[in-house]
């Protein structure tokens, strides 16, 4: 039998398929990949896209949550874009694999305001 996430169809997609997708900048640099997606519980909505951007070979990447909200496909890129310049990305809330992370509600808020997204965290 067929494994049926593997398959896409319209606007739906398997979480595991947008792993690895590239996200690029309005000007069409690429700045990172989807490492990860962030879900609501409840409701099964995406909150986040955690991109891996930087570092070589897997060293010194960082991971920035993105609100998925800030992110559009486009089908001609096969890929998500953002409106951010690397400069930004540099300065938003990020962390890296050698640092210990939790991720909290306020930590949520900081992610949500630096991008001046809704806030899903109430």
């Amino acid at each position: 039998m067929t494994d049926m996430t593997k398959t896409t169809s319209g606007s739906l997609i398997a979480a595991e398929k947008v792993n690895g997708t590239n996200v690029y900048n309005t000007a069409g640099d690429k700045l990172g990949s989807v490492d990860d997606i962030m879900l609501d519980k409840a409701s099964g909505r995406a909150i986040y896209a955690i991109m891996s951007f930087g570092g070589f070979l897997g060293m010194g990447e960082k991971y920035h949550p993105l609100p998925w909200s800030s992110l559009k496909y486009d089908s001609q890129k096969d890929g998500y874009v953002v409106d951010l310049d690397k400069k930004q990305l540099q300065d938003a809330p990020h962390y890296d694999q050698s640092s210990p992370f939790e991720w909290t509600p306020e930590y949520g808020r900081r992610v949500d305001s630096y991008y001046n997204a809704p806030h899903y965290w109430s």
